[in-house]
């Protein structure tokens, strides 16, 4: 793709853009957000509807910066004088547009990225997706207080940040977004993950084809049942303390497996004992050992073995990962800018459309080189081109056909990263950005150690009621 073959939108709609990745997410797809979501605007405004969805997408990649300095880096490069709004007209432009345009513009972007059948997850010819929830902190203000209240003060004093609680559903391996809902953290993660499901069963997010993992916070009664009428098939950890689910054993089966009850959902209980060694047989960190339960809707043992299913748990942590690069990796830690509830919901929405582009063009990069696992492309790699991308105005349009690849995906290609391999490294509660506070608890290993995984299934004295 030549330069001679980029241009900009005209006159006030020429700060609209977000360098290459306008291909990904194009003028057109946002006029037809705002216009569904009655926000397309009547007369060119010097702050026109689609220069502001376009300016909370560039905040979304330049978390760090005010709203001036966003404008400065989409003009930097931009052949028209375009000096930068007074912060007030910038306010009062997105109060104008609202988050209804941000919502439909996600719903226009969400779903599984364009890959070859060997660059997706499947198990069982099903669609393997990951379903977790995370909390986001906002600006302390009265507004925002009077929709995310602070929880209840605990034995170390007063919470800190208000948050905001996120659920999503995601392609694993590529990590794309299918859904997600948002909103107070008063309402908890099963609440949010049962409407988005049954939202998903009614537009056709979540359908039969696919096989939905989860943590054991999803080990409910009423959210398996919920999955099971959307026709996906699941694979979730069950808890094993005293509030577990009750796992009457109705059938063994001849791999060691049985048939149980959740609810009105017929299930088969895999349990499961996971040895983590080190991979070089040194005694420096020792081996760890924890027990498994996972319950599942796939009953029969020949089309799904148990350690095969055991082995695929493990693909859940897709979403975990998805969560750091957009927490640490785009936010950098920060507290979103939303000072209101709509502000925040708006940048919210702005900040998954965001995240949500910058995976399909990772999955673009790669789509060509099926020998390629889209994990070994570098979120932080494409992150940085991309705000590099917006600063230089490059590949805004490309009159001749689009390309796939760009510098974008060209960067990506020349950085790969190793291929996965098996670590481990300790789960420690810390802030993602620099803190002066240690990680809880004391002499923390940090280091991330190579291991070899031992899997031995249904170890576990089964009891009469699970």
């Amino acid at each position: 793709m030549s330069d001679s073959a980029i241009t900009h939108a005209p006159g006030a709609l020429a700060v609209g853009h977000l360098g290459e990745l306008t291909q990904v997410v194009p003028f057109e797809l946002v006029d037809q957000a705002l216009a569904s979501a009655g926000g397309l605007q009547h007369r060119i405004r010097r702050l026109p509807s689609r220069v502001v969805v376009y300016l909370l997408l560039a905040g979304a990649l330049f978390t760090g910066l005010g709203w001036t300095r966003v404008w400065a880096r989409l003009t930097a490069s931009l052949p028209v004088p375009l000096p930068p709004p007074a912060p007030s007209s910038i306010t009062a432009a997105m109060r104008r547009v609202g988050p209804k345009p941000l919502k439909s513009l996600f719903d226009l972007v969400k779903g599984p990225a364009a890959v070859t059948a060997t660059q997706v997850t499947r198990f069982a010819g099903r669609l393997v997706v990951a379903i977790d929830g995370t909390q986001i902190p906002l600006p302390d203000t009265p507004a925002n207080l009077s929709v995310f209240p602070k929880t209840k003060a605990g034995p170390n004093g007063p919470a800190g940040y208000l948050m905001l609680r996120l659920v999503a559903l995601v392609a694993c391996r590529t990590r794309t977004l299918l859904d997600a809902a948002f909103g107070t953290d008063a309402t908890g993660e099963l609440t949010y993950a049962g409407d988005l499901v049954t939202t998903a069963g009614r537009t056709g997010t979540l359908r039969p084809g696919m096989l939905l993992l989860g943590d054991r916070n999803f080990s409910a009664t009423a959210f398996v049942g919920t999955v099971a009428s959307t026709g996906a098939d699941f694979l979730i950890r069950a808890k094993t303390h005293s509030t577990a689910l009750k796992l009457p054993v109705l059938r063994r089966l001849p791999d060691g497996t049985f048939l149980s009850r959740v609810g009105e959902v017929t299930v088969r209980v895999i349990e499961a004992h996971i040895t983590l060694a080190p991979a070089d047989g040194t005694s420096e960190r020792p081996a760890a050992q924890g027990a498994y339960r996972l319950v599942t809707s796939l009953l029969d043992p020949d089309e799904a073995s148990a350690t095969d299913l055991v082995r695929l748990y493990h693909e859940r942590w897709e979403i975990e990962t998805g969560y750091y690069e957009l927490k640490s990796t785009i936010l950098g830690g920060r507290v979103l800018r939303g000072r209101h509830p709509a502000a925040v919901a708006q940048e919210t929405w702005a900040l998954l459309v965001a995240y949500q582009v910058l995976r399909t063009a990772m999955s673009d990069a790669v789509l060509h080189r099926p020998d390629i696992d889209p994990d070994r492309a570098a979120f932080t790699i494409a992150l940085n081109t991309a705000r590099d991308q917006v600063i230089r105005a490059a590949g805004i349009i490309a009159h001749t056909r689009v390309d796939l690849v760009g510098r974008i995906g060209a960067a990506i290609l020349d950085g790969l990263l190793p291929a996965r391999r098996n670590r481990t490294r300790p789960r420690v509660k810390k802030r993602a950005i620099s803190s002066k506070y240690r990680a809880v608890g004391r002499d923390i290993d940090h280091r991330t150690h190579r291991t070899t995984i031992q899997i031995e299934h249904n170890p576990l004295p089964s009891r009469p009621d699970g």
